[in-house]
């Protein structure tokens, strides 16, 4: 099971794990998830607090402090917006305008606790997230979506109140099978949803860290049988230019 999670990143205070689909980053148990698989990896650590969590279904970094510090120095880092992340995401239909800022807040479905909803009740939760259209072809768009907040499913829910759910994602609204300009018919068999860079400040040292995951085969390949090129970012730089 570990064999499929790759390390990207390991210092005295920091373990950056690429996480695959089908894990949940956290479990009731402690078991079948990526906390497990790290505390193998990482046996040696005095601790793995992850300071930030992806669905099941979605793949991409996450970040383990492995000390007090790192943990202390994070959570510092979100307070203050330095903890930046980065996430590529296939959408449908097109967005228009193509880049802007979601400020939906973000509040629990009464109907069913494990959902979200974009709501301006009382008990919702202010929620920002940055979004750019990198590329579209045949009616899909991929984009780079960029949290300013972190609520559950917090970019999910946003892209799904804009009117372009993210592929392959049936809790908020995305269809099982979506009919292409060419007729095709085009389905995932999960969220298509990245988290492709990170850049936080790095707990000793206040430089800024920053980290990168390329899109995984099952994204890259819906996107080239779309017609797209083979996406390399190259660095995740330009992601993370605001």
């Amino acid at each position: 099971m570990s064999a499929t999670v790759e390390i990207v990143y390991r210092d005295a205070h920091l373990l950056v794990l690429n996480k695959p689909t089908g894990l949940p980053t956290t479990s009731p148990d402690g078991h079948g998830c990526l906390v497990e698989i790290a505390q193998q990896l990482d046996p040696t650590a005095s601790r793995l607090h992850a300071t930030s969590r992806l669905d099941a279904e979605v793949t991409g970094l996450v970040t383990f402090a492995r000390t007090e510090r790192a943990t202390k120095s994070l959570l510092a880092a979100r307070q203050a917006g330095t903890y930046a992340r980065r996430y590529t995401a296939i959408v449908h239909p097109v967005l228009t305008p193509p880049s802007g800022l979601w400020t939906e807040a973000i509040a629990l479905d009464p109907r069913n606790p494990r959902r979200r909803l974009a709501s301006g009740g009382d008990r919702s939760k202010n929620a920002q997230t940055r979004f750019r259209t990198l590329a579209v072809r045949e009616g899909f768009a991929l984009m780079c979506l960029s949290p300013l907040t972190g609520r559950t499913h917090q970019l999910r829910v946003h892209a799904a109140n804009a009117g372009a759910p993210i592929v392959g994602d049936k809790h908020y609204g995305a269809p099982p099978r979506i009919t292409a300009g060419d007729g095709r018919v085009w389905s995932a068999r999960r969220t298509m949803l990245h988290c492709t860079a990170l850049r936080i400040p790095h707990p000793r040292s206040g430089t800024p860290l920053t980290l990168y995951a390329p899109l995984p085969e099952d994204m890259n390949s819906f996107w080239s049988r779309l017609g797209g090129v083979s996406v390399d970012f190259g660095t995740a730089d330009s992601l993370l230019e605001t």
